[in-house]
């Protein structure tokens, strides 16, 4: 994979300067793997000092959890934005199906990404606890967005949430499964998906 080009340094806010970094991170991630990246490195493709990425993110340890924290916050939004957008009295197969589908549409935009994070040694940098939350996140977008629905009134919280934890293990390891091979689409790992868990949720709805 080709380097992309060093961004030419300029005074910005540490907001706007911050997500730069973590997009070009990243990118280095994926492409070197965590061990092989270098602090040099990520520094010189933003344009910036070493002394400064250290200054926002403490160590390149800092700057993986930083990369994973705003995936979480990413794939939540787009998660609950697919639901949002669906008319009124969608079915609840379909409302669980789309949520599904951004999902892995997310993650088709991030492969590199995921793939990094979800090696031994992401878990060894410190990620491991961030990994776990982008799943308890995850989970409870499940539960708030897609299963409480008028067609599962009266099913106790402790199924949903455990069918939650059913959906997210599904999606997260077909995902990693596709992160290795280029013929299965974001609809196929969403077919196998809701082939798995729909036939029991179903029992239980309306």
């Amino acid at each position: 994979m080709s380097s992309s080009p060093p961004i030419t340094r300029r005074r910005m806010p540490r907001a706007q300067r911050e997500a730069q970094i973590l997009t070009v991170a990243e990118q280095v991630f994926a492409e070197r793997g965590y061990q092989a990246t270098t602090m040099d490195e990520i520094a010189e493709r933003v344009g910036v000092t070493k002394p400064l990425i250290y200054d926002y993110f403490g160590s390149k340890d800092g700057l993986l959890v930083a990369c994973v924290d705003k995936a979480r916050t990413e794939l939540a939004d787009v998660t609950e934005a697919a639901v949002r957008a669906l008319p009124q009295g969608t079915s609840l197969e379909d409302v669980l199906r789309a949520g599904i589908a951004a999902f892995f549409t997310f993650i088709d935009g991030h492969v590199m990404g995921f793939r990094v994070i979800h090696t031994e040694n992401a878990a060894a940098a410190g990620a491991s606890t961030d990994i776990e939350r982008i799943r308890a996140q995850q989970s409870a977008v499940v539960v708030s967005s897609l299963l409480r629905s008028p067609q599962l009134a009266g099913v106790p919280p402790l199924l949903l949430e455990g069918y939650a934890e059913v959906i997210i293990g599904a999606c997260e390891r077909v995902a990693v499964w596709r992160t290795h091979r280029d013929d299965i689409s974001a609809d196929d790992a969403t077919d196998f998906v809701m082939s798995a868990v729909w036939h029991g949720l179903s029992s239980f709805a309306r």
